[in-house]
């Protein structure tokens, strides 16, 4: 039996974006997402039943700032106490998975999506789409953008601006474009909230 566009798309393998079957799918998408940009700031519960019913698994603790885009919708996981600033944009073809305690500056973008390099392929409308996963305790940066086929290991800190092409490690800071490693977070990284500021000076710890 063969397989349908949205199983070829789900699973990484070339479909067609223009497929009957996906049309409506990303209709859904997009009137949840319009309806969810236009509800009242203050109406929170309202705002949190939208995206229950159009993510694929949420948590009880989640907060998305308005505005936020996505493609389906089903394909997006995330964990408990996951916060997203303003313009979060996941173009989730593939699945996104998000860990427990992730925080999003504003501005990030999460793309699955990718067309063939040729243009006579890429003109027939074949896409592709590779899954992104992101561990617990992660914090990206504002204007983060999150290519195909990307992991980041828990814990990681993701500079303001870069554009991440690759796996990034756990337990580390990287910055740029394309972003790279630069160092570890070590449990020195407790004593400060910036660079050499200490929350010791503030009594905090």
């Amino acid at each position: 039996m063969s397989k349908s566009e949205k199983e070829k798309m789900v699973a990484g393998e070339p479909y067609y974006a223009n497929a009957p079957e996906l049309a409506p799918l990303r209709l859904n998408a997009q009137r949840a997402c319009y309806r969810y940009n236009q509800i009242d700031p203050k109406n929170y519960k309202e705002r949190k039943s939208v995206l229950k019913a159009l993510f694929g698994s949420v948590p009880n603790m989640f907060h998305v700032e308005q505005p936020f885009y996505c493609d389906y919708g089903f394909n997006i996981e995330i964990g408990n106490n996951f916060f997203s600033n303003y313009h979060l944009t996941i173009l989730d073809t593939a699945p996104v998975k998000i860990g427990n305690d992730v925080m999003f500056g504003p501005n990030v973008s999460i793309y699955t999506a990718g067309h063939p390099i040729h243009h006579e392929i890429r003109n027939t409308l074949l896409e592709y789409a590779l899954p992104v996963t992101i561990g617990d305790n992660v914090w990206l940066g504002g204007n983060v953008v999150i290519n195909p086929n990307v992991t980041i290991g828990e814990n990681t800190v993701i500079g303001s601006g870069s554009v991440v092409t690759k796996d990034i490690p756990a337990n580390v800071i990287a910055v740029g474009n394309p972003c790279r490693v630069i160092r570890e977070i070590t449990p020195e990284d407790k004593a400060y909230y910036y660079k050499q500021r200490k929350l010791a000076d503030y009594n905090i710890i």
